[in-house]
């Protein structure tokens, strides 16, 4: 029998072959997501438990740098504030605690990245709903079928698997390219 580590790495690399589709999906919301940055806007992400951490890493992989030494541009994990999320969630709901702070720090012309494994977290959904309303494009990184937020958002890119682990995984090898793919379209760190 095969260990767990094999297994997983088969189940891995079966899900990375299938995302050559996703190719266009990707290339557009880079270019997308570029402009943004080009015009003077932001790019905020939000999600919850692994994907909130995945907000944190891309977002500073924008603030800080990706591959090469470049000016910071600006990236907003929504997921990161514990006053504002504890405050939100309690006086509101905690299906509020994202979208409060688009409401809030957004302006039309950003970007909010929802990042969702099963494609259908309520306050990722919100946020998204609030963002959309307030002129701001709205990304979905999202898995399984995409769930509510594939329609909801301008653009979605579907891993479509589901398993929450392999999800993820796709999930930060996209949101690398997206990060490369941002630099290029920028001409920076060259």
């Amino acid at each position: 029998m095969k260990s767990l580590f094999l297994r997983n790495l088969e189940e891995h690399l079966q899900l990375m072959q299938a995302l050559h589709s996703l190719d266009p999906q990707v290339q557009q919301a880079g270019q997308r997501l570029a402009a943004v940055l080009g015009a003077g806007g932001k790019i905020m992400f939000c999600g919850n438990g692994g994907s909130a951490a995945d907000s944190q890493h891309l977002a500073s992989e924008l603030t800080g740098r990706f591959i090469k030494d470049r000016r910071p541009l600006a990236g907003l994990a929504l997921t990161t504030d514990s006053s504002a999320l504890t405050c939100i969630g309690n006086d509101y709901s905690f299906e509020d605690v994202f979208a409060r702070q688009v409401q809030g720090l957004g302006r039309p012309g950003d970007a909010l990245i929802g990042i969702s494994t099963s494609g259908n977290s309520a306050n990722v959904l919100k946020a998204v709903e609030s963002a959309k309303a307030m002129g701001i494009y709205t990304l979905g990184l999202l898995g399984r079928d995409g769930g509510k937020l594939a329609a909801a958002c301008d653009d979605s890119i579907i891993v479509p698997n589901p398993v929450t682990a392999r999800i993820q995984e796709a999930h930060l090898l996209i949101g690398h390219t997206l990060c490369g793919l941002i630099e290029a379209e920028m001409g920076l760190g060259q």
